[in-house]
């Protein structure tokens, strides 16, 4: 490929996603390979994680920021939150390649933004990054409550999950009462372990898997919950499916297999192809809990540390979860379209309807 073809082909991209700007970071003195993608900052300034992860390819790592920046543009509208939507990737295996200097190097990076880009962490970085991180830029949440921020926003995440489980089983079985409902959490990292203890202590009947068996082990005995192997996710039948690992688990091979009522978890991008996989699920009759709607938790909690709201305002605005939920829910069943278009929507509509607001001075 040409340099100039290459170059058509991003913008290209950028276009299709709608993307204001892309930052390629590069520093071969710390072996620092990082994209910040800023989406939308209609609404206020891009905040999203900074993920780091061994990507096969470069394409992948770009892909994957074009994707995850993207929804959380829609997730902090949906929300009702000041922000845009942004998201950063360092190409690398956080267990070998992190250091300070590649930590503190990124930061240099955001401070360059002046303010456009706020992150926090994500999939392999932790508060200790951020903290590195923070040494070089103000444009950085979720360090540890120890220093001033929030700490790790796990269990606020956990609760958004439980309120949109709780929204969508009110819209199918006409209360949100959870007890004896039977639920498949599929990972259990931070968030996984949070939302299992929540829906154990309202009596869900819960069965957990996780790669990691040792800890898919523990986790169940500690909550009183059924270890289930990974490879038999979808031979279960069960009221509910909660994906909390990584996205894609709903997909061309899956989506036949699938013998849920419900479908809402923390994973980002759940569904292959949302606008596929979104109709397909419509079509079958499972209610499908968009997962940028109800996993917001996190965003909630580093936009609380940013206004320096307090505890209780954070556990308001994440309880505002169940009422978001139930919104979309109500969207998708009145227009006949699938509850991922109906959230969609509504992001959409905040969006215009703010940039009319912002245009007038």
């Amino acid at each position: 490929m040409s340099a100039q073809n290459a170059s058509e082909s991003l913008f290209d991209q950028m276009h299709a996603f709608g993307h204001q700007k892309i930052v390629f970071c590069n520093d071969p003195h710390t072996g620092l390979k990082a994209i910040i993608a800023i989406h939308d900052t209609t609404l206020g300034p891009a905040l999203g994680g900074t993920r780091m992860w061994a990507y096969k390819t470069e394409a992948d790592a770009l892909n994957d920021v074009l994707r995850l920046s993207k929804s959380m543009t829609y997730k902090a509208a949906v929300a009702g939150l000041n922000l845009g939507g942004g998201k950063a990737v360092i190409i690398g295996d956080a267990r070998k390649d992190k250091s300070e200097a590649l930590l503190r190097k990124f930061g240099r990076f955001i401070k360059n933004q002046n303010g456009e880009f706020i992150t926090a962490e994500d999939v392999g970085t932790n508060p200790r990054d951020m903290e590195y991180i923070r040494m070089e830029t103000q444009y950085v949440m979720g360090v540890p409550e120890s220093i001033g921020g929030s700490g790790d926003p796990s269990p606020i995440t956990a609760l958004g999950v439980f309120m949109g489980i709780k929204a969508a089983v009110k819209e199918l079985y006409g209360n949100d009462s959870i007890a004896g409902r039977s639920v498949v959490v599929q990972g259990i990292g931070h968030v996984g372990e949070n939302l299992v203890r929540l829906l154990r202590d309202e009596n869900a009947m819960v069965y957990v898997s996780d790669i990691n068996e040792e800890r898919t082990v523990q986790v169940a005995k500690k909550y009183g919950a059924q270890a289930i192997s990974n490879n038999t996710i979808f031979d279960i039948e069960a009221d509910i499916y909660s994906p909390c690992a990584l996205g894609a688990t709903i997909n061309a091979q899956t989506i036949d297999k699938l013998k849920y009522s419900i479908i809402a978890g923390s994973a980002n991008n759940q569904l292959d192809d949302e606008y596929e996989q979104g109709r397909m699920l419509l079509e079958k009759g499972i209610l499908f809990a968009p997962d940028y709607v109800i996993n917001a938790g996190g965003v909630i909690n580093c936009y609380s540390e940013l206004m320096g709201f307090s505890k209780k305002r954070t556990l308001q605005l994440t309880e505002n979860i169940y009422e978001a939920t139930r919104n979309v829910l109500k969207l998708s069943k009145a227009e006949k379209i699938s509850t991922i278009e109906a959230a969609n929507k509504i992001a959409e509509k905040r969006i215009a309807d703010i940039k009319k607001v912002k245009s007038t001075y």
